[in-house]
């Protein structure tokens, strides 16, 4: 048979209680998120180095005549297209491109700030170069640009490589953004606060009230004395006092 203590132990979690717990704590709520913000507002102001992206494009086009383009012509194009991507990445045009701009680069650094994309359903492939430099990251780009076509030619034979758009200076950072680090952090500092607060509810076992007492001891409570607040002050101005003497000794 279940004791009365062991039903104690299954204890409810009032929703209402929580909420008017974390209510009762509002303004460490804001203060959380409000210095949450701040902080990624300063960081990402003063301490993250701005990237520039720079953005060229080129059509590649896999002709098996010279006469006119043919629906052969471009549904083999578009089949190649992950071909041709991969050619634009690879070593021998990234390297071509760190020795003749004399980057102070390796192959994987700077194969880590290229994107190359296929536009959908069509032969035009994006190159994009991100560095702090917008003159730099246009520099590169169209250096990869011109070394791609050449290679594409030379690798598949193909004579229809041209380039779409040159690569453009970039006026505006694509990186980092302050709108999204400052939101992603106030959003942080709310659910983080909001969380503690809760797990301090949760963990509070100490007996407030009566139901309190009717909740964890099993026991009816036949009446209540309000507590004097003139009392509480004297003792705590008699600890003071203590507390000072101590000190002084």
């Amino acid at each position: 048979m279940e004791t009365e203590v062991q039903k104690n132990d299954e204890i409810t979690i009032d929703l209402g209680e929580i909420f008017l717990f974390i209510l009762g704590k509002i303004g460490y709520v804001i203060l959380a998120t409000v210095l949450c913000a701040v902080i990624s507002f300063i960081i990402t102001y003063w301490f993250i180095t701005p990237q520039y992206t720079s953005t060229a494009k080129i059509y590649v086009l896999n002709r098996q005549s010279n006469e006119s383009v043919t629906s052969s012509d471009i549904t083999s194009s578009t089949y190649l297209t992950e071909d041709y991507i991969e050619m634009i990445q690879s070593r021998t045009v990234i390297e071509s491109v760190i020795e003749d701009l004399d980057l102070d680069l390796t192959y994987n650094q700077l194969l880590n700030v290229v994107t190359v994309s296929a536009q959908s359903d069509t032969r035009v492939i994006a190159i994009s170069v991100t560095d702090p430099d917008p003159g730099m990251a246009r520099d590169i780009t169209d250096a990869i640009c011109q070394a791609s076509v050449s290679h594409i030619k030379q690798i598949m034979e193909l004579e229809s490589v041209n380039i779409v758009d040159e690569a453009n200076t970039p006026t505006e950072k694509s990186s980092p953004s302050i709108t999204k680090n400052v939101m992603m952090a106030a959003l942080l500092g709310l659910v983080a606060s909001i969380g503690i607060l809760v797990v301090i509810f949760i963990l509070d076992d100490k007996v407030k009230t009566a139901e309190d007492v009717e909740r964890y001891l099993g026991i009816s409570v036949l009446g209540t004395m309000p507590l004097d607040e003139t009392l509480v002050r004297e003792k705590k101005k008699i600890k003071s006092k203590k507390n000072k003497v101590k000190r002084k000794g």
